[in-house]
């Protein structure tokens, strides 16, 4: 080969890189897109379901709607952003928001004695649902606590049945970590809340009946 035919050899490899390197840049470009897009939608969508719980807690159920649809506004477009790029759809932070959403959406559904919605209704990964599931279970027990102050035990039963039947559905799901992203440690956490819970529950039924047998007798 002559030094001619050397340097066109080099030339023409040179243009084939910088061919190569303009497209990878230009998909990474639209990818760093759209996760600028779509990491500070899940943030606002994380944001406005924990405050729509905060909101049901308080039994201000208008608001909690108006702030559960501003959070699912924001996982739609997250996932219209994410979408084109799957390698950021399982990168974690959309299913976190995905989760947050279904556990407002459920907790909502719960103190209302409202049907379920699943995954496909609500629009989100498996996963992300049944680990919102677990933990609209787990804050079910302020909602629960509460109605224990107010004096209504029948109400506070029925809410602890309702966390027993979320944690005994879900402990049925038996899969590796790495197919359910940690839900074995959610429902670890569940039960630990739903055992707390069940000693109040018990202790504060003992407590009344025992105040109703003293007024009983002393009247």
């Amino acid at each position: 080969m002559t030094s001619v035919d050397a340097g066109s050899g080099a030339s023409s490899r040179r243009e084939r890189l910088d061919a190569v390197i303009a497209t990878v840049t230009g998909d990474l470009d639209a990818a760093h897109a759209a996760r600028e897009a779509g990491l500070p939608a899940c943030r606002r969508a994380t944001r406005a379901a924990g405050s729509s719980i905060r909101a049901t807690h308080r039994l201000e159920f208008d608001r909690a709607e108006l702030l559960l649809a501003e959070s699912e506004h924001e996982i739609r477009a997250a996932q219209a952003a994410l979408a084109p790029f799957p390698a950021l759809v399982h990168a974690g932070f959309l299913a976190d928001a995905e989760k947050e959403f279904v556990e407002a959406r459920l907790v909502l559904a719960f103190v209302r004695d409202e049907e379920l919605p699943g995954p496909d209704e609500l629009a989100v990964g498996a996963v992300a649902w049944m680990k919102g599931l677990a933990e609209a279970a787990s804050e079910l027990r302020r909602h629960l606590l509460d109605r224990l102050r107010g004096g209504d035990l029948a109400r506070g039963e029925e809410l602890l049945g309702v966390m027993d039947d979320a944690y005994d559905a879900l402990v049925r799901v038996d899969y590796p970590d790495a197919i359910t992203a940690g839900l074995r440690r959610t429902l670890d956490a569940l039960r630990a809340v739903l055992e707390r819970t069940r000693g109040d529950v018990t202790t504060t039924v003992l407590q009344t009946r025992l105040q109703r047998s003293i007024d009983a007798a002393s009247a």
